[in-house]
This record gives C-alpha cells, structure tokens and sequence, in this order.
C-alpha cells in the first residue's frame, strides 16, 4: 500500500475500499470484514449509503488498532447548513461507533454547504475529524469554496475513470492543494471497462486485469481510488496493484480514451438537483 499527504500533513492509503450501493447490514459488515482482512485500511461510506452501522460493526470486530485505519463519511444534503452539519457529524460518529473520523466530506456541493462546512471546520479544530473536504465540487463551486474558507479541503471525491478523466480538474485542485479522490473507477462497468481491448493489452504485459490497469492509472495520477466489490477475490484482485508501473506510452494510450463527460450522472440537471433535495437520510 502506498500513501498520498493530504494539505494538512494527515497521510492517507491511495486505495481504499467503497461501499456505496451495499445497504445490506449483514452484506455490508461482512464485505468490510472481508475488505479489512485483504489489507484495506480506508473505507468509504456516508449518511446516505445508508450503512454506517454495518461499517461500524465491522470496524469494532476487526483487530486493526483503531489509528491504523482511515474512516471517511459524508455529510448529506438535508444536512448541508451550520446547525444540521453539527448535529449530522455526531450522528455519524455514533453509528459508526467512533470518537473522530479520519475524514469527512460534503457529499454534494448543494444546500447551504459553506454554511455546513464552517461547522465542519469547527469539529476540525476540536479533533473530531482529522481533516475535511468535499465530493462532486466541480471547478467553479471549488475554486469559490477555497476562496472562501479558511480551511481548505484536503479532498474531493469526483467521478474519475479512464472515460471521464477530468484532467483541468486535477490541475485546479493541484494548484489549491486538494487531492483527488475517485468515485466510480471502473466507471460503473461502462465501455465494457473490465474487457476493454486497449485496458486488456496494457494489462496482458503486466500479467494485470482491466481492472487493475485502471486502477493503477489513477493512482500514478495521484488519485485516491475507492474502487467497491462484495466477493473477496475481486477485492484482492482490486488490491494487488502494488507491483508493477504503468509507462508513459501506456499512460498515453488511456488518455485517449476520455471521452470529456460523463455518463452515469448530470449535476447540472436541475431534475437531478431536485431528488437530491428530496431524497432524507433521517426524519
């Protein structure tokens, strides 16, 4: 496992394993159980994966002493205003069983988010959270996000995959300091990802899948990559990405295969803003 330094000197795994879509309890605790045992130290979820309590109870059975792991949740958009993001931060440590998160993100850049993310920087101060940032902050809502805070985000966690790779992205959070963390790298199974021919050669001479080829080009990017799998072979295959480096000619080849949008979501669809809005995490 390697380690990327976040803005505020906290080191954080490259990889780590995502539970997004696994609501089971029973599924969820055991896929992190299992995730844990295969040697993932960091592990996504959020409010409104509604899992917090399965990632908790697995987090309580495993033997990894507590500073050894890197937990991040995320605050949901009912939540996004000063006082609702206080009391959202104990909620989720309480499910989670917890007494500081490793990291916590502004799950969608709606609502009253720089009013959340002053109380977040408050619980940054009190040790709560060992650092804070967002997920799917676009360049403009980032750029005006750093221009007014005072602490700035250590991460934001966008879609990045070898269709949607989001290179002026990557140069503006470069320039404020904030590292990139991707959702969806296997592009939610688009493009025939884990087949794709031009994936598939570059792996063959590597004797690596697809999927550990876009796996490994994020993270030479310096891409966090959470990529998510319940079958524990598939999750030490995601994991064994350790032993061999992509080269430039082969780094060239995927960034030909951008192709500048993306496909699974649209968050400037004002439809997909409104069920946001309506989707509650609580009462």
């Amino acid at each position: 496992m390697e380690f990327i330094t976040l803005n505020n000197g906290v080191k954080m795994p490259l990889e780590g394993f995502g539970v997004f879509q696994v609501p089971d309890a029973a599924i969820c605790e055991q896929a992190v159980t299992e995730a844990i045992a295969a040697g993932y130290r960091l592990i996504d979820t959020a409010a409104a994966y509604y899992n917090e309590e399965a990632v908790g109870a697995a987090i309580a059975k495993s033997k990894v002493p507590r500073e050894k792991l890197f937990i991040t949740t995320k605050l949901w958009v009912q939540d996004a205003s000063y006082e609702a993001a206080q009391k959202a931060i104990d909620t989720s440590l309480q499910k989670l069983g917890l007494n500081y998160l490793d990291l916590y993100l502004i799950h969608q850049p709606m609502g009253d988010y720089v009013g959340a993310y002053r109380a977040m920087e408050e619980a940054y101060h009190a040790g709560k959270l060992r650092a804070i940032g967002v997920s799917n902050f676009y360049p403009a809502r980032l750029a005006d996000l750093c221009e007014t805070v005072s602490v700035i985000p250590a991460v934001n966690q966008v879609e990045l995959h070898p269709f949607f790779q989001q290179a002026d992205a990557l140069k503006l959070m470069q320039k404020y300091g904030v590292t990139p963390e991707a959702w969806g790298p296997f592009a939610e199974g688009n493009h025939d990802i884990f087949t794709h021919p031009v994936l598939t050669a570059i792996g063959a001479k590597y004797g690596k899948s697809a999927a550990q080829v876009a796996l490994r080009w994020n993270v030479q990017r310096g891409v966090v990559v959470i990529p998510k799998s319940v079958k524990a072979e598939r999750m030490a295959q995601n994991f064994d990405i350790w032993n061999f480096t992509l080269s430039a000619e082969d780094m060239a080849e995927i960034a030909k295969l951008d192709i500048g949008h993306s496909e699974i979501v649209d968050h400037n669809n004002p439809d997909f803003v409104k069920m946001l809005h309506q989707l509650k995490v609580h009462d």
